[in-house]
């Protein structure tokens, strides 16, 4: 009888703690909060939105704060790598110009692991209408503090899209 009286309260706890997910309840979870790549393309987005709008603090915000910008240049019939200066990025987006500044990504890829995201994505960069180069971005993400972070972002650049 103890058996059967500790069966039906493990069966009935589970049943009453299953109930109370949103599954059970008819919610659907938001993904944006609960599926990582959700999360990882919306900080792509908000930095992309960010610079279009000219607002340094958005794109700061998807930013670590030790973040490595580089660009990987053809140096003749090689390539070399090129540093940035996150901040020196941020201060131009930020100074206001009379254009905005459109980067237009193609579909991204994003690979997750724990708290370790890549994200890869072509992209094509104008200033306002005019088209100004072409390329691949390739970024690193950590889930920080609660949030996914860029702390490093590499990209290509050329003339010649495909």
């Amino acid at each position: 009888m103890r058996a059967f009286a500790l069966l039906a309260f493990v069966l009935l706890t589970g049943c009453a703690s299953s109930a109370q997910t949103p599954e059970a309840s008819g919610a659907t979870p938001d993904p944006a909060t609960s599926d990582p790549v959700a999360q990882v393309k919306a900080t792509i987005a908000t930095l992309f939105d960010g610079m279009r709008a000219g607002d340094s603090t958005m794109v700061r915000s998807t930013f670590h704060p030790d973040m490595r910008l580089n660009t990987v240049a053809q140096d003749g019939e090689g390539y070399r790598l090129v540093g940035g200066d996150a901040e020196r990025f941020l201060q131009a987006v930020g100074t206001p110009h009379d254009e905005a500044w459109d980067e237009r990504i193609g579909e991204i890829d994003v690979r997750v692991d724990a708290g370790l995201a890549t994200a890869w994505m072509a992209y094509r960069f104008y200033v306002g209408d005019t088209f100004s180069h072409c390329g691949v971005n390739s970024m690193q993400l950590a889930r920080l503090d609660g949030r996914w972070q860029i702390v490093s972002l590499v990209d290509t650049r050329r003339q010649a899209c495909e």
